[in-house]
């Protein structure tokens, strides 16, 4: 699988996080897990208090997943889960925010159907090594386009996996 890549380019994300072993309460991509959790609760705080959150580039939601040096393992991780602002002002007591750093990417876009059967593993094992691209940051984003990602059930849903690169 050929990447897309971007120019060099700024995010700014503001959202809710978690630290831990997002397979505590059910792996997968489901509901039920730490992080299908995390995102009913961002969710349900936009439903109350969209208003308060200001220059919002669009609906698309950012999933951040990072890896601290001697911090995460197999189990724990750290996820944010959020959306892209123009800028951080007001920010609303319960969110946080993630300015990432000016970086280019390299976007694998995947159907829900190839994450099931593996496809991640191979974005790092295969695809990734096979482009010769160097990863530039401990970190990788989940991009869910509004018009694409038709829920985590829905086989034809499309997920876009950010890796940022140098």
């Amino acid at each position: 699988m050929t990447p897309k890549t971007t120019e060099k380019k700024r995010i700014t994300l503001v959202g809710m996080d978690f630290f831990g072993n997002p397979a505590e309460k059910g792996a997968g991509w489901s509901a039920q897990s730490v992080v299908g959790q995390l995102w009913q609760r961002f969710d349900r705080f936009l439903k109350r208090k969209k208003d308060s959150i200001r220059h919002l580039v669009s609906e698309a939601g950012y999933e951040l997943w990072v890896d601290f040096e001697g911090e995460t393992d197999d189990k724990n991780k750290y996820i944010f889960v959020g959306r892209a602002v123009e800028t951080i002002e007001d920010l609303p007591l319960e969110l946080v925010a993630k300015p990432l750093p000016e970086t280019r990417y390299a976007i694998f876009t995947l159907k829900m159907s190839d994450i099931r059967s593996g496809g991640i593993g191979k974005l790092w094992n295969t695809w990734l090594p096979e482009t010769g691209l160097k990863t530039a940051h401990d970190f990788m984003i989940e991009y869910y386009d509004c018009g694409r990602f038709k829920g985590v059930d829905n086989p034809d849903s499309e997920v876009d996996f950010m890796v940022p690169i140098r």
